[in-house]
C-alpha cells in the first residue's frame, strides 16, 4: 500500500488474514493480535520474552555465542557477509535468545527463536546456545521453555546444522531423566529440522492459533504423494485434532497457561 502524504510511516498495518487495515498502536496494544479476526502476527524474540517474564525482567545468557562460516558457503552472496548484516541488526543474538527470569514467580529458562534472523534457521550457534541452556537447567534444577519460530536447519552450515537436532534432543533426554520440565511453544512458522527434533519433544507441546507447523512444506508433500491435502493441513488446529499437540492457546492466555504447567510439574 502506497504511503499517503502526511501520514506517518508505520501508522497502519494490514492483517494477513482478514485483510483489514488496522491502527498499528491498537494491534500492538492487543499483543500483536488482530482485534478483528484474532490473527496472530509474528513477533520478535525480545517481544516474546517481555510478554512471558514477570515485569519484563530477565537476564540474557550466551550472547557471545555466534555463528561462523565453517564451509565458506556462497550462494548469491557469501554466508559470512550475510552474518555480518544480521549480527548488526540483532546485536549478535543469532536466531535464538536465551534468558532466565520468573513466570508468575516461578524461575525458568527460556530460549526464544528470532524469525527475523535468517528465517529463525537453526545453525551451530543456535544448537550450542540451547545446549548450554539445558546444561544450566540441569545444574540449577530449572524448567526449560523453548519458543520455536523457524524455517528449519540452516543450509549454509550443512550437516553441522543437522547435527544440532541430535545434540539438543540428547540434552532434553537428560532433562527428562532428571524429571525437569520442558515446555515447547510452537509459533508461526515451525518447520523443518526444528519440528523434527526439539519442537515436538516437550512434556507439553503448546501452539499459537493458526501457526504453520510441519516438516516439509505443503507443496512438496502434494507433489510427492500426488494428492490434495486436507483443509487446514499443517496448521496448529489440525495438529491438535490429530494428537500432535496438547494445547492451542491464544497469546493473551499463553503466560497464564505456561505458569499453570510449571506449577503442575513443580
Amino acid at each position: 500500500m502506497a504511503q499517503t502524504e502526511g501520514v506517518p510511516k508505520g501508522l497502519w498495518i494490514k492483517c494477513n488474514a482478514c485483510r483489514e487495515i488496522l491502527y498499528h498502536r491498537e494491534v500492538s496494544g492487543n499483543l500483536d493480535v488482530c482485534p478483528r479476526c484474532g490473527y496472530h502476527f509474528r513477533i520478535s524474540a525480545s517481544r516474546r520474552l517481555d510478554l512471558l517474564f514477570d515485569n519484563q525482567r530477565y537476564k540474557k545468557f550466551f550472547s557471545r555465542v555466534r555463528s561462523t562460516d565453517p564451509l565458506a558457503f556462497v550462494d548469491t552472496k557469501p554466508y559470512r557477509d550475510r552474518l555480518k548484516v544480521y549480527n548488526r541488526k540483532f546485536s549478535g543474538s543469532d536466531s535464538v535468545v536465551v534468558a532466565q527470569g520468573e513466570i508468575e514467580k516461578q524461575c525458568a529458562m527460556v530460549a526464544a527463536m528470532e524469525f527475523g534472523f535468517m528465517g529463525g534457521s537453526m545453525g551451530s550457534a543456535v544448537g550450542e546456545k540451547i545446549a548450554r541452556a539445558i546444561e544450566r537447567c540441569l545444574d540449577k534444577k530449572l524448567p526449560l521453555i523453548i519458543i520455536s519460530a523457524s524455517g528449519g536447519a540452516r543450509m549454509q552450515e550443512g550437516i553441522l546444522s543437522l547435527m544440532q537436532m541430535a545434540k539438543i534432543s540428547a540434552g532434553l533426554a537428560r532433562m527428562r531423566d532428571r524429571h525437569l520440565a520442558y515446555i515447547s511453544i510452537l509459533t508461526d512458522p515451525t518447520t523443518g529440522g526444528v519440528t523434527a527434533s526439539y519442537a515436538m519433544l516437550g512434556d507439553v507441546n503448546i501452539a499459537e492459533p493458526g501457526a504453520l507447523i510441519g516438516f516439509a512444506g505443503p507443496r512438496v508433500i502434494e507433489q510427492t504423494i500426488r494428492q490434495k491435502l486436507p483443509e487446514g493441513f499443517q496448521r496448529s488446529e489440525f495438529l491438535l485434532e490429530h494428537g500432535m499437540l496438547d494445547l492451542v492457546v491464544e497469546r493473551h492466555e499463553l503466560k497464564t497457561t505456561v505458569a499453570r504447567c510449571l506449577k503442575y510439574f513443580h
